[in-house]
Order: C-alpha cells, then sequence, then structure tokens
C-alpha cells in the first residue's frame, strides 16, 4: 500500500517541491497571460476556486482558470454548462492551461502531480469502500485515468484506475505518467469535442437499504468546471 511507504511519500512530496518550484518562473508568464485573456474574455474572477476531497478526504481549495461564464436563465438558475463553455474555454481545456493554477496546490502540498484528480465532495460519500481508497493519497494533476483517456474514460474504468494507482504507485511510475501527460496534452487526446465530460447528465440513485458507502457510483459534473 502507497500509504505504509513513508520513504515513497517523502521523496515525492521533495520532487513536487523541487519541479513546482521550477516550473513557475517558466510557466508564470503564460499563467500571466491566461489571466489576462480569461478577464478579457470571461470577466472577473479569472481563477476558479472550488472545495475538493484531498488526502483522506480532507477539504482543501482547487484552483483553476474558469473555462465559462456566469449565465441564468430568466429564473435565475445557471444554463448548462454546454451553453456556458466558451470557445476560448474549450482552448484552455483542451491544452490543459486551465489547470496552471494547481502549481500553487502542488506546492501547499494540497495536491502532488500524480496521483487521482481530486472530484467533488459530494462524491466522497457514493464512493464503494474499494473506491474509496482513491482518497489514500494526495489528489493530483494527472494520473492513470488521465493517460487513460482523460474524459473519455467510464466513471466505474476511472476510479478503479485509481484505486490501481493507489496500489501500484512509484517513482517510476508517477514519471511514466508525467510523460504520457505531456503527449496527451500536446495531441489534445482524450478531450470529448465538446469539452465537455459526457458522464456529466449523471441521473442514477442509491439502491434501496443500501448505504451511502454501498451505492453504485456515477458522478455528475454540476460544479460549473470539472
Amino acid at each position: 500500500m502507497t500509504a505504509r511507504r513513508p520513504l515513497y511519500q517523502f521523496i515525492k512530496r521533495a520532487l513536487d517541491l523541487l519541479y513546482a518550484l521550477l516550473l513557475l518562473p517558466v510557466l508564470g508568464p503564460v499563467m500571466l497571460i491566461v489571466w489576462v485573456l480569461v478577464r478579457w474574455k470571461m470577466g472577473s474572477p479569472a481563477v476558479f476556486k472550488q472545495v475538493r476531497p484531498g488526502l483522506d478526504a480532507r477539504p482543501f481549495v482547487i484552483h483553476k482558470f474558469r473555462s465559462m461564464i456566469d449565465a441564468c436563465d430568466a429564473e435565475g438558475n445557471p444554463l448548462p454548462d454546454k451553453e456556458r463553455l466558451t470557445s476560448f474555454g474549450r482552448l484552455l481545456r483542451r491544452s490543459s492551461l486551465d489547470e496552471l493554477p494547481q502549481l500553487l496546490n502542488v506546492l501547499k502540498g494540497d495536491m502532488s502531480f500524480v496521483g487521482p484528480r481530486p472530484l467533488l465532495m459530494e462524491y466522497v460519500p457514493r464512493y464503494t469502500p474499494e473506491q474509496r481508497r482513491r482518497l489514500d493519497v494526495r489528489p493530483g494533476i494527472t494520473g492513470l485515468a488521465q493517460i487513460a483517456g482523460r474524459n473519455t474514460v467510464a466513471w466505474d474504468e476511472r476510479l478503479a484506475l485509481d484505486v490501481k494507482y493507489v496500489d501500484e504507485a512509484s517513482l517510476w511510475l508517477d514519471h511514466l505518467i508525467l510523460l504520457r501527460t505531456v503527449k496527451k496534452v500536446l495531441r489534445s487526446e482524450g478531450v470529448p469535442a465538446s469539452g465537455l465530460d459526457p458522464n456529466e447528465k449523471f441521473q442514477g440513485t442509491f439502491k434501496p437499504g443500501a448505504s451511502p458507502a454501498e451505492a453504485p457510483v456515477h458522478p455528475e459534473n454540476n460544479s460549473g468546471q470539472p
């Protein structure tokens, strides 16, 4: 189990800090340009913030560049994600530029470069005991599920890959995932044509008599940002 390997965790945390400190001066100008463009095209704030579950389900605030506008219907309800996602927002997601502010989460220790992606807090009680093990490590900017297909992978497979990472994590695997992530981002692989998660319209319910931990996991994307 990864959680029982303190030496690996120590080295991984040290590398996270090193890589983040090296990348920030290089990517800082890019982040500034993206921030200005988001402010210009979508208004303020340029950075989307939301509470997500981290290590052991402890909540933290994730940072991303906005990719949607704040548009509502006549009754004040937010429009569907498809109608709020701008063409510029699609570009940010396809290039993963919207993820750049998470370098700050890595520096703070909320996240790692590699690990299961942090999903919504409301999903936590829906996990099966096996799926909940994805919370045994820090969430990551990228992970096994992302190199397997990013947003085109079905939820059950995605969560299974997260647990697989928890069991098999190593420095070699972490760097392999990072290299393959760069390849996928450069090729824009694993991104739906619409820029949205195809599983966002989940309508599942708990089985009668089942506890939340026993309920099936089919997270919907109602956060406004995936």
